[in-house]
């Protein structure tokens, strides 16, 4: 990019920069008052301006030219210029986000430097928010259960179209990793992708964060909304967000502007917003704690984002893929999983999901030596107390049953376990266990045990009994 527009309304000063500029490689365009430049903005924002604070014949002058661009392309650099220049202009340029300020009759080798340095900063930003874009949160989505087929099924539909989503399931589930999914199939996905954490800005800072402010003191300040403008905005756990936030937020989808705190002017915005959240919306809507125009406006495609529970098939398949992460981004060793330690992973209890099998993943590769295949001794047990090799920990409520229950119990919940951890396949899980399939199914029907689809998988529970609450 070396697109440069250059304002100033004597004609002499705009050809002169424009062929020195020229002679140097950059490409010019050339406007000579307000009217002038914003259509040129408007066509086709450049890569930096160059801006004469004083136009003669013209609905606006530098500074208002400077606020309004610098309010609608935040991005752009830009040199202001003045044959009239004072120590209060030149502060007031850069509180309004000039680049920088030179003053008539100017050096051209210090334009030239000037504008070398604004075209590198503007350069490394946009280094800077392509890395971010890129960070260690993927997008990439990892799975084959029915389950995860059916979520990513969905996710694909609604990448093709700009209406908001909103991510419901459990914490942990991965519904960042489903929004930035989103984004990245999206035709924004060459914008930013902006994370709004809304459970960990303070309430009274939240306004502030999100829309940005203007003081005398700092100038302009943008927002979260501002930094977003063009790509995603993501409320994380948007059911966090204060009340008199949610007002605000409802105005900006209506009407795709807002002010900021402190500020005059009306900012415009273009995004797609994408919202999660782990609890009953419409509970919080009955409560008091959460406006309903609001959850109307953010849930126009609601999706559900399954537990890990749901897709038990994918654990091991998200275990490798952790353990790749982990010796990509840490140095960490690149070790397989054993078959043990794979069969166990899948019938853990997993009340943090997704985040918590990394975790545990990455705990396993820290603690761990050698590049030998993980062994179940290197997990977490259920119980804190050691049992001793050849035997199983009871808990106390099975220890206090009649054999004959204690079994049935246990017959009930290890084939509960088995099943679901094959994604209720029962050919499979009959092939695990050691039975006949025809015997198995007599197995479940005596332990009251059935399957039925949930999230697009088979799951498998026990059948409430007749006449049960």
């Amino acid at each position: 990019m070396s697109d440069i527009l250059i304002v100033d309304d004597e004609r002499d000063i705009r050809e002169l920069i424009s062929d020195i500029l020229r002679d140097e490689g950059y490409s010019t365009r050339l406007a000579a008052n307000s009217d002038a430049c914003m259509a040129e903005i408007n066509t086709d924002p450049p890569a930096l301006m160059i801006l004469d604070i004083w136009l003669k014949d013209s609905r606006m002058d530098g500074i208002d030219i400077l606020t309004s661009v610098k309010r609608d392309n935040p991005d752009i650099p830009i040199v202001i210029i003045s044959g009239h220049g004072n120590i209060e202009i030149a502060v007031a340029a850069i509180k309004q986000g000039a680049y920088d300020f030179i003053e008539k009759p100017f050096n051209i080798d210090q334009l030239l430097v000037v504008i070398r340095r604004a075209m590198e900063a503007s350069r490394l930003r946009r280094e800077n928010q392509d890395l971010r874009r890129r960070d260690v949160t993927q997008a990439e989505m990892v799975g084959s259960s029915p389950a995860f087929k059916a979520l990513k099924s969905h996710l694909e539909k609604v990448t093709k179209s700009n209406g908001r989503v909103m991510l419901t399931g459990p914490a942990g589930a991965g519904k960042e990793v489903a929004a930035r999914f989103i984004h990245a199939n999206s035709t924004r996905a060459g914008a930013p992708f902006v994370c709004v954490n809304s459970a960990s800005i303070e309430p009274e800072r939240m306004e502030e964060v999100l829309f940005g402010r203007e003081s005398a003191e700092r100038g302009i300040e943008p927002g979260l909304l501002e930094q977003a403008h063009g790509g995603v905005l993501y409320f994380d756990e948007v059911a966090d967000m204060p009340l008199g936030t949610q007002s605000k937020i409802l105005r900006v989808l209506v009407d795709q502007q807002f002010q900021r705190v402190g500020g005059g002017d009306q900012v415009r915005v273009d995004l797609r917003v994408i919202s999660s959240t782990n609890r009953d919306l419409t509970a919080e809507i009955d409560a008091g704690n959460f406006r309903q125009e609001l959850f109307h406006r953010l849930n126009v495609v609601p999706v559900a984002v399954p537990a890990l529970e749901e897709r038990r098939e994918d654990i091991p398949e998200l275990a490798r893929h952790f353990i790749e992460g982990f010796n990509k981004t840490q140095g960490l060793p690149l070790r397989d999983l054993s078959e043990e330690a794979e069969a166990l992973l899948q019938t853990m209890i997993w009340p943090g999901n997704v985040r918590q099998l990394k975790n545990v993943i990455e705990r396993v590769l820290i603690l761990g030596e050698g590049t030998d295949p993980i062994a179940p001794s290197e997990l977490p047990m259920p119980s804190e107390t050691p049992a001793e090799e050849g035997r199983i920990v009871l808990s106390g409520g099975l220890a206090t049953l009649p054999l004959r229950e204690a079994r049935e119990l246990f017959e009930r919940e290890y084939l509960l376990t088995q099943i679901n951890r094959f994604g209720g396949n029962i050919s499979r899980t009959a092939n695990f266990v050691g039975m006949e399939r025809s015997a198995l199914h007599r197995k479940l029907k005596s332990l009251g045990v059935v399957t039925s689809s949930k999230s697009g998988a088979r799951i498998a529970h026990v059948e409430p009994e007749a006449g049960a609450d």
